[in-house]
């Protein structure tokens, strides 16, 4: 090897960790900003997120126009032609392909994404949260329309970090084809790299409310324990997992039979379907006999996974566990996994309600966000917030795009 090319070599080698490094002054990020995105000046952003009320009355007002419900929206068509140039698509899209900092490439993260409809909106969460040193799952419904799938899978094949699940299920709401999907996400991600640290599992209507630098932050104040909902089991809860279940007809109904005891005398506590898990966890739950035995258990009770990682992390065995005491209950508000508002909690945060109330619409009593809702989202402790939908509010999603954008590209190292 000659004297010109050890210093190309070496070169090659230090590029990467050069571009890491430098300053946010030397490296020209404009074309990363999300504003030019959204040129709809009649709404402030800024305003709506100090929570000013004129700024978030005139984005109501918006979304009660004519034009804003024929207002031009991205199809699957659109994405599929859009992805037949992957560089061009990517950068149109303002994708981040580098590390934003030495602390985010040091620590990545793996996401477990279940989608079934609104391909703008799987593709808005995909490219806020999207760094080239994360990996993502993407599990799409059976029963999505082919040209649904077509899309997702264009899109995905534009990142060699970023791919579909290598098994689907025909989702059904509140079975427990709704764990095994983000269980067939578990095992492809486990096998995909040894490198990330923890898993989050989302759905097409979360979006995040915290750079991922900040989630990181967050991750590694952790310590390897988890972040998950896990309380005491309401009584009136108990039939759905007391009680056997079948899907009939697309849908799951108890068949009146009592099942049997959970296997090792395993608590079952009550919590959500979204998870912060580390590593070693994930590991634990798809390799452990007993909680694989847990599992075939659980596979015939109505919502198992408002139970099932709420009960395996008080299992003295699992890795990060809590004991099954109720002095280590947490609930959603105390986890960072999700920020979700329900209906009936909603009021006067000054007389004790956990939240205030909801500005945009409720469905099945939670909250999908309204602009209105970010100022006070925005200082909880929660990573990601549930439920969002351009087809309600699309200026909540807007704001938060260029907020999360601004800050991450501001706050390198």
């Amino acid at each position: 090897m000659n004297g010109y090319n050890i210093p190309r070599l070496i070169l090659g080698l230090l590029l990467p960790f050069v571009k890491i490094h430098q300053h946010a002054s030397l490296v020209d990020h404009s074309q990363l900003e999300l504003r030019e995105d959204h040129p709809n000046s009649a709404v402030n952003c800024k305003a709506i997120l100090r929570g000013d009320t004129e700024a978030i009355a005139q984005a109501k007002l918006e979304t009660l126009k004519v034009s804003f419900r024929n207002r031009p929206r991205l199809t699957t068509d659109d994405y599929i032609n859009m992805t037949r140039e992957c560089n061009s698509f990517i950068r149109s899209r303002k994708y981040v392909l580098q590390p934003l900092s030495k602390e985010e490439a040091a620590f990545p993260i793996a996401y477990s994404i279940v989608v079934h409809h609104k391909v703008d909106m799987f593709e808005k969460l995909l490219r806020i949260i999207y760094a080239p040193q994360n990996y993502y799952c993407i599990h799409v419904d059976k029963k999505a329309p082919e040209s649904f799938l077509a899309a997702v899978s264009a899109i995905s094949s534009c990142f060699e970090n970023v791919f579909l699940a290598s098994q689907m299920e025909s989702v059904v709401y509140a079975s427990w084809t709704r764990v095994q999907a983000d269980i067939n996400c578990m095992k492809d991600l486990h096998q995909r790299s040894a490198k990330w640290k923890y898993l989050i599992n989302l759905c097409g209507m979360d979006f995040p409310i915290k750079t991922n630098l900040e989630m990181v932050e967050k991750l590694k104040a952790l310590k390897g324990e988890n972040s998950l909902e896990s309380e005491r089991m309401p009584s009136n809860k108990e039939w759905r997992w007391r009680k056997h279940h079948e899907i009939i007809d697309g849908k799951i109904k108890s068949a009146g039979a009592e099942k049997e005891a959970p296997p090792f005398g395993m608590p079952v506590l009550s919590g959500s379907a979204y998870f912060v898990l580390s590593r070693r966890f994930v590991e634990y739950t798809l390799k452990d006999e007993k909680i694989l035995t847990f599992f075939e258990w659980a596979k015939d009770t109505y919502s198992p996974d408002e139970y099932l990682w709420a009960s395996i992390q008080r299992f003295p065995e699992a890795p990060g566990y809590l004991p099954n005491n109720e002095k280590y209950d947490v609930s959603d508000m105390n986890s960072i996994a999700r920020f979700v508002k329900w209906h009936y909690f909603e009021g006067d945060v000054s007389k004790g309600a956990p939240y205030p109330h909801c500005s945009g619409v409720h469905v099945r009593s939670i909250c999908v966000f309204g602009a209105g809702d970010l100022n006070w989202m925005l200082r909880t402790h929660h990573l990601f917030a549930n439920k969002f939908d351009t087809d309600v509010d699309p200026f909540a999603i807007q704001c938060l795009e260029e907020y999360l954008r601004e800050k991450a590209l501001d706050y390198q190292t």
